[in-house]
């Protein structure tokens, strides 16, 4: 009887060894799984994804890339965000720092290499050959417009005009067709007739005398 009863206990201390072994082994593992930080760097930004941190009490939390500090708080449970990084032409040195409120081996401090952001080069500008090449044509000269003969004023028109030619006088004369030499042509036909006469009369008197 008193060897059963000492093997009972023994079982049930072994037993409750182990039980408490198991216990305390989920108890150290459960805030280690529950402090959860996530964070990653690329060339234009810092992405946070921190959770599972204490809810009652304050945790810190600073970034800073290169010696520029980019952020400086504290947070309680969790806290998302994305910050911008300055520009930079070569690569960068990127920290974050998590002081836990409720323990500090929670606590943590990393650093990444934000690299830099490739930029596409600007595609040179083609230069045209020489088949491409136009010559320009010479600029054609204006056409000249016929000089417009200026037309004489009212006053001009008026003083070149013939004078009206009064009536009568010499020159109704001409105008019917009579001229300056008319006398003349007369006075030769009476000439004429009258030589005329004096050869008939004489060609009479010598037909008279003959027979």
């Amino acid at each position: 009887m008193t060897s059963l009863r000492l093997r009972w206990q023994r079982s049930v201390a072994i037993a409750a060894t182990g039980a408490a072994a198991f216990l305390g082994t989920a108890i150290a593992a459960t805030p280690a799984q529950a402090h959860s930080h996530g964070w990653s760097v690329d060339c234009y930004a810092v992405s946070l994804d921190l959770t599972n941190y204490s809810q009652d009490k304050d945790n810190t939390l600073t970034v800073t890339a290169g010696d520029k500090e980019l952020l400086s708080t504290t947070f309680k449970g969790e806290f998302h965000k994305k910050l911008d990084l300055p520009e930079h032409s070569q690569e960068l040195k990127v920290s974050t720092k998590v002081v836990a409120g409720d323990d500090d081996q929670y606590s943590w401090n990393e650093t990444k290499t934000s690299p830099v952001c490739e930029t596409e080069s600007p595609s040179p500008t083609p230069t045209p050959s020489e088949s491409e090449t136009t010559t320009p044509s010479p600029s054609t000269p204006p056409s000249e417009k016929p000089t417009e003969e200026p037309q004489p004023s009212a006053s001009e028109s008026s003083s070149s005009a013939p004078a009206a030619k009064p009536h009568g006088g010499d020159e109704d004369l001409a105008e019917t067709g009579s001229s300056s030499s008319t006398p003349m042509i007369a006075g030769i036909a009476a000439a004429v007739v009258v030589v005329g006469g004096v050869l008939v009369g004489f060609a009479r008197k010598r037909r008279s005398s003959q027979g």
